[in-house]
């Protein structure tokens, strides 16, 4: 089954104000690219100006609903990143939704962005990290023998 998404804007801190049109990702599209990194580019939310409705987000994210769905993405998925087969997901298992969602999407109750499984995918932690932070790079500083500072 197939919903067709209504352009809808995304807050943005940003001068450019992103629209549902900027993002048109579906589970289909990222299924047809079939390497990790490929798949982590096309979700990648990383300076597109994305602001969490989290306020609003977290009752429908403890929903019986939303939970059930939960279960039946990730048994799509078989528990792969990004479902992608031979990247297995280790530790707590987040569904991600490809279309951001914004506020009115809860408190209107869009069923077509919050229940769609074609825009819903099974992340670890660390790559729901990059698609909304981008990757963090951090140095390492190489420790030594006798070493006593701290980093």
């Amino acid at each position: 089954m197939h919903f067709e998404v209504m352009p809808r804007q995304i807050h943005s801190t940003k001068k450019r104000i992103l629209t549902r049109e900027d993002l048109n990702l579906s589970y289909n599209d990222m299924a047809a690219h079939k390497e990790w990194g490929d798949r982590l580019n096309y979700l990648s939310l990383f300076d597109k100006g994305y602001v969490s409705p989290r306020q609003f987000s977290n009752p429908f994210y403890k929903s019986r609903m939303w939970r059930n769905l939960r279960e039946e993405i990730i048994a799509r998925d078989m528990g792969y990143d990004l479902g992608c087969p031979g990247v297995p997901i280790e530790g707590p298992i987040i569904v991600h939704h490809m279309i951001p969602l914004v506020e009115d999407d809860i408190l209107d109750w869009n069923e077509d962005l919050l229940l769609n499984p074609d825009l819903l995918i099974s992340t670890s932690i660390e790559t729901h990290n990059i698609i909304h932070y981008g990757r963090r790079v951090e140095e390492l500083v190489e420790r030594k023998p006798g070493d006593t500072n701290l980093w």
